[in-house]
């Protein structure tokens, strides 16, 4: 009695708390694809990937000033003393005027014109870095999505989970009135009325169960499309429209795509550490303006200008026994990425194969559902008729009633299952 009575006082607090946070709620009718428009514009993971994105794009914009002259510009100002002369013995000094006021400006420029490809391989590697980064930001906005498309259907699948399960307490409720009246009648045991109870007080705990699951899964959508804590969605899973499943191109899914720039990253990067071990060759142009001459004895208050041009060759000789060892570490790096990107083929092509063979299940699974769901409310049927007329025990109509809610449940959940696997293999292919 102890145990019921603590059971009936839990369901009432549980009730009791569920009225009292709806009356703060808001319900709000969303299909996925509106959630999925929110999740664009408020999901986290989605604004942190777009501004790597924009960083990566600046870095793109960055080495591809390499290619660029250089342009030097330098202007000073300074005070001069007056110099000394003396012997070499440092006897018969005297004092050697310089104009006070001094001057300097040269404006020099310089343009590579061969570096042995490191300019080139530094400006694919950030255009690819760039490219990297938007497959980074398009992988993080199919999670969100698919995320949000399993806890969407989720949410569909838990509310018509408690449908299914308020339909059956309002027939055990029926069934329960009926066995009362009967034992008031001296017609059913006191017993039956107690095992009955007992299973609505259980179907009673299971819907507050249901209903606090779905607000838990209805928090992490709210979280991950940017609504407040206060909206319930309300999902329509009867609204999805999908078709046949979608065929998937594993060449184009996206762990596939940034495989290979990950591997065209690290070619480019092999090229540049073996450019380190060819000359730089430069034009230059230079002008420079100073004042005063101070090469002459005595000294010139006049400005000195001359300009030069040329060609210049820049070898680095340590590189030599230096970039031996980076050169095979970039190697190891090419290898390695290819060798990520076959996996990456691999993983999708069998994931492919999965998601598509359990989507067609999922349509077998669903018609067998349905059936059971029909078989077991025709056996349900007939024994509430036999214990109606005293030739079924109380235990048969449990066992009974308790199977057509199983059956209806598992029907309720082949139903979402469809839904599930065709979002997963768009998920997949990147199609979602």
């Amino acid at each position: 009695m102890s145990k019921l009575l603590y059971l009936l006082a839990t369901l009432f607090l549980a009730s009791w708390a569920n009225g009292v946070r709806a009356q703060s709620e808001e319900r709000r009718a969303l299909s996925i694809e509106e959630l999925f428009a929110l999740a664009d514009s408020n999901n986290r993971s989605i604004m942190v990937a777009a501004t790597a994105v924009d960083a990566a794009e600046e870095n793109a914009r960055i080495a591809s000033n390499a290619r660029l002259p250089s342009v030097d510009v330098s202007l000073s100002l300074s005070y001069n003393g007056n110099g000394s002369i003396t012997d070499r013995n440092f006897r018969n000094s005297f004092v050697a005027p310089i104009p006070h006021f001094g001057n300097s400006f040269s404006l020099e420029a310089s343009q590579v014109i061969f570096a042995g490809g490191a300019i080139r391989s530094g400006m694919r590697i950030a255009e690819l870095q760039w490219q990297l980064a938007a497959l980074d930001m398009e992988r993080n906005r199919q999670e969100a999505r698919f995320l949000i498309a399993s806890n969407y259907l989720e949410l569909c699948r838990l509310q018509n989970s408690s449908k299914v399960l308020g339909r059956n307490i309002a027939v055990t409720r029926q069934v329960l009135d009926n066995m009362r009246r009967r034992s008031s009648e001296g017609m059913a045991l006191q017993n039956d009325v107690t095992r009955y109870e007992l299973l609505l007080q259980n179907l009673s705990y299971d819907s507050i169960h249901l209903q606090n699951a779905i607000s838990l899964t209805n928090n992490q959508l709210t979280v991950a499309v940017g609504l407040p804590s206060s909206i319930v969605i309300v999902p329509d899973s009867d609204g999805i429209e999908f078709e046949a499943g979608p065929e998937i191109d594993i060449f184009e899914a996206l762990p596939v795509q940034i495989a290979q720039k990950s591997e065209e990253i690290a070619r480019h990067a092999e090229k540049t550490s073996r450019a380190e071990r060819l000359p730089q060759v430069a034009l230059f142009v230079g002008d420079y303006l100073n004042g005063p001459v101070t090469i002459e004895i005595p000294a010139l208050d006049k400005n000195f200008n001359y300009w030069v041009a040329g060609v210049g060759v820049k070898y680095n000789f340590g590189a030599l026994y230096k970039s031996g060892a980076k050169i095979r570490a970039s190697q190891l790096a090419a290898k390695r990425a290819a060798e990520e990107k076959a996996v990456a083929e691999e993983r999708v092509a069998l994931a492919a194969e999965a998601a598509q063979t359990h989507y067609r299940e999922a349509f077998a699974l669903l018609e067998t559902k349905l059936k059971s769901v029909e078989l077991a409310v025709q056996n349900y049927d007939v024994v509430s008729r036999r214990y109606a007329n005293g030739l079924a025990l109380i235990a048969d109509l449990l066992d009974a009633s308790a199977q057509r809610l199983d059956a209806e449940l598992q029907a309720v959940d082949a139903q979402i299952n469809i839904i599930y696997n065709y979002y997963k293999i768009k998920y997949i292919a990147g199609t979602l």
